[in-house]
């Protein structure tokens, strides 16, 4: 048995593990930041500098706030919820390829934790089982407005998975591969995929902003609507987990983003610095993280500029306008690709 090997995976596996929570945290902050900005306010200011604390503040005050359990609710599902939430979203980052390789005593080491040949089918199967633990949580409150926001959340994440896989299609059309790693190292030596699929990217960054529930698609959460959605009846780290697994979606979807459509962790003239292997995939991994930053920036600045859908507009612009551009697309490529064969 390789012990090295396992002790590689296993700190790669915390690394990325913390690299995600600590992002979730921070966006926290970031988001009341950006709000702040755009309303002409200053925003966290009072703990630590800049309000840096802030997110560390909350985070406590969710550990010791008193935990509720509705006497009429199911007890093992209603906990079930939010652990499925959290779970999913912190094994979707296994397969995204934060760098190239480094060299350490001799040993090649991937920053991917699982670098499968069928890396965005495995992505695609872990957020759809997203959907229960929303559902779940919802469900087991034993609340109306909770179980009609469950619903309206799977049916939302159903209904935006369809167009987001055809988007999906069209890239491979073009890529010919289901792993990451491969379409980051096309990438790498030639041009972004944005530039072949910019209706596919643009599908796909709509249905992500379904996916995770954010503004102007955050119907399962209109508290206006359903006094906060399917988690009206969490409190204390059980809430902490439904909105620490949103913000953990939020920074996998841009990093997913920034590896199908922006290059990853390949930047131009990357190959011609004359730099050794280990600083190149440092500088690597750092593109990456800003190209996911300046996602996040755009997922919060769009919560904070464009008002919430309606729900049958919600679902009209899903089924009548997102599914047909996507099959349009895929023909499209389909087209195009068949043409340069021949």
């Amino acid at each position: 048995m390789d012990w090295f090997f396992i002790i590689e995976k296993v700190l790669l596996i915390s690394g990325v593990l913390v690299l995600s929570l600590v992002v979730a945290m921070y966006s926290t902050w970031g988001e009341r930041k950006i709000a702040a900005w755009i309303q002409d306010r200053l925003g966290p200011n009072r703990a630590g500098p800049m309000g840096l604390l802030q997110p560390l503040a909350d985070g406590g005050k969710l550990f010791f706030k008193e935990e509720i359990i509705p006497s009429t609710s199911n007890r093992f599902l209603f906990i079930l919820g939010p652990s499925i939430a959290m779970l999913v979203a912190c094994m979707t980052s296994a397969v995204i390829p934060w760098g190239d390789t480094l060299t350490i005593a001799g040993r090649e080491i991937s920053l991917q934790v699982a670098d499968v040949n069928i890396g965005i089918l495995f992505i695609f199967g872990v957020v759809s089982m997203g959907v229960y633990g929303i559902m779940l949580g919802g469900w087991a409150s034993n609340n109306k407005y909770s179980l009609m926001a469950s619903v309206r959340a799977a049916s939302q994440i159903i209904s935006y998975e369809l167009p987001m896989g055809l988007a999906l299609i069209a890239l491979l059309m073009m890529t010919g591969s289901l792993s990451l790693k491969d379409i980051v190292e096309q990438q790498r030596h030639g041009l972004w995929n944005v530039v072949y699929q910019p209706l596919g990217f643009f599908i796909f960054l709509v249905c992500a902003f379904a996916e995770c529930n954010r503004a102007p698609f955050d119907l399962p959460e209109a508290e206006n609507e359903l006094n906060g959605g399917y988690h009206l009846e969490y409190s204390s780290m059980k809430l902490g987990f439904f909105l620490f697994a949103e913000y953990i979606n939020m920074f996998i979807s841009s990093a997913l983003m920034a590896t199908m459509y922006f290059g990853g962790y390949a930047f131009p003239g990357m190959d011609k610095l004359g730099l050794d292997g280990n600083m190149l995939t440092i500088l690597g991994f750092l593109a990456l993280f800003i190209k996911t930053l300046v996602f996040i920036f755009f997922f919060m600045w769009v919560r904070w500029t464009v008002p919430r859908f309606r729900y049958d507009q919600l679902m009209r612009l899903g089924w009548k306008v997102m599914i047909p551009l996507a099959l349009v697309n895929m023909l499209i490529t389909g087209a195009v690709v068949l043409a340069r064969q021949h």
